[in-house]
């Protein structure tokens, strides 16, 4: 099976372009970004309530602690969000009607507080990825692109496995595409 499709800059601008015309933008808008900018898998967002993402003066945490049962491994880890996903967010956050902490981060029409399940916002991201004809492009696309983003400006192997979340450094690796960019500036280093 093949790995998720990379993202250039300009192919997640180009998403997000479309996004802001899309019904729903700024909550597809922070859906994408989680994954693009902080490595979450699409079950991880699908699983984010209110109380993970905000502090009690409903303003975004720096970090977000998810619980054994909202990751893929069962076991609870810490996401950081930098400043500007936080102000993404936070943009997001200010528009949603209700302030119940156990509800969902992503609410549906239909699930309002339940949210999106895994699958249902995978089919989502999928479509979304579709419409705008980036070839390769699943919602694991966003976390793989984190992680060779990362790589790509000297991030070392062990802290992006702890980002991650992954229990073997091979998986991370995995995740690691390497191209023609990243081989330019290593040999500029001899």
């Amino acid at each position: 099976m093949a790995q998720a499709k990379t993202f250039k800059a300009e192919e997640l601008e180009r998403v997000l372009d479309y996004v802001k015309l899309s019904k729903h933008a700024q909550r597809n808008r922070a859906i994408l970004l989680l994954t693009h900018w902080a490595g979450l898998r699409v079950g991880e967002v699908a699983a984010l309530r209110m109380c993970d993402v905000l502090d009690a003066n409903l303003m975004v945490k720096s970090e977000i602690r998810l619980s054994a049962e909202q990751t893929k491994g069962a076991i609870a880890r810490t996401v950081f969000v930098n400043e500007k996903l936080r102000v993404e967010l936070q943009g997001y956050a200010d528009t949603l009607k209700t302030r119940d902490p156990q509800w969902a981060f992503f609410p549906t029409q239909k699930f309002p507080r339940r949210g999106f399940t895994a699958n249902t916002l995978t089919q989502h991201m999928n479509g979304i990825y579709r419409q705008c004809q980036i070839e390769g492009a699943t919602s694991h696309s966003g976390r793989r692109s984190f992680i060779t983003n990362l790589a790509s400006k000297g991030i070392g192997v062990r802290v992006l496995m702890s980002l991650a979340g992954h229990k073997n450094i091979s998986t991370t690796q995995a995740y690691i595409d390497v191209n023609d960019d990243m081989k330019r500036r290593a040999v500029e280093l001899i």
